[in-house]
């Protein structure tokens, strides 16, 4: 089979980040840039998004877009050029309670901007990712491994897969994976103290095959392996130390 000297590389491709200002969404800003690509991230805050832009190549920019509310997307959408590649890692801090201690309606809204958020930016980018691109999105360990607690972060997952797998289906030949972090040292965790955080990072960390959690750039290179290669779609990538396993 004969391949394209492009076809395994993001050298002059449009990578947009939903979620780029922070976290898993920055470190793969960083990643594709440092590959070449043109990287656009998207956050609500301008000022989360100017502090990132200090920290990433000039071949990056940014924009401020409410991801919570459906209109923005669609206007954000209409308004960029076609572009190869969707990478959507929005998401707010989760709080674990027990079933008996969850307040229905508060935890409606952890789905808003990690499901129905990632929905919206699929509806209204899929029409303008150039053949041969890609939608990467991001779920987590927490629907094939919870804990208790986890009633909400696992619900989440498993629609997040379930999702995929149907755009993989709908979109097609666009391809659409997920990437499923474990514990990752990011600000996903920062509703907790100092104290309990470090802690949850050695007490994870010790428990699994690879004896540490997860960094931003670990996701971040699986999110480059999602864009670059060709023959994958509809599938879960868990990068999670075999978290899964143990």
């Amino acid at each position: 089979m004969k391949i394209k000297a492009n076809e395994f590389t993001l050298e002059g491709k449009t990578v947009i980040i939903l979620g780029g200002s922070s976290g898993l969404g920055l470190a793969t800003a960083e990643a594709a840039a440092h590959e070449g690509a043109k990287v656009v991230i998207v956050s609500g805050n301008q000022n989360r998004i100017n502090a990132a832009l200090k920290s990433l190549p000039e071949n990056c920019s940014g924009l401020a877009v409410d991801l919570g509310k459906e209109e923005n997307i669609k206007q954000f959408f209409d308004s960029v050029a076609p572009f190869d590649h969707l990478v959507y890692t929005a998401g707010e801090n989760l709080t674990l309670h027990a079933i008996d201690e969850t307040d229905i309606e508060a935890a409606r809204q952890f789905f808003n901007l990690r499901y129905w958020g990632a929905f919206a930016a699929v509806k209204y980018a899929s029409k303008k990712i150039k053949a041969g691109g890609s939608i990467n999105l991001t779920g987590g360990t927490a629907s094939p491994r919870p804990g208790a607690g986890w009633a909400i972060a696992a619900s989440i997952c498993a629609a997040m897969e379930g999702f995929t797998r149907a755009m993989a289906v709908e979109l097609a030949p666009t391809r659409v994976n997920l990437v499923a972090p474990g514990v990752v040292k990011t600000n996903l965790w920062n509703s907790m103290s100092e104290a309990d955080r470090n802690s949850l990072y050695t007490n994870v960390g010790e428990s699994l095959p690879v004896k540490r959690v997860g960094e931003a750039s670990d996701i971040a290179q699986t999110f480059l392996y999602t864009m670059k290669q060709q023959y994958s779609t509809g599938q879960v990538m868990y990068v999670d130390g075999g978290s899964v396993l143990v």
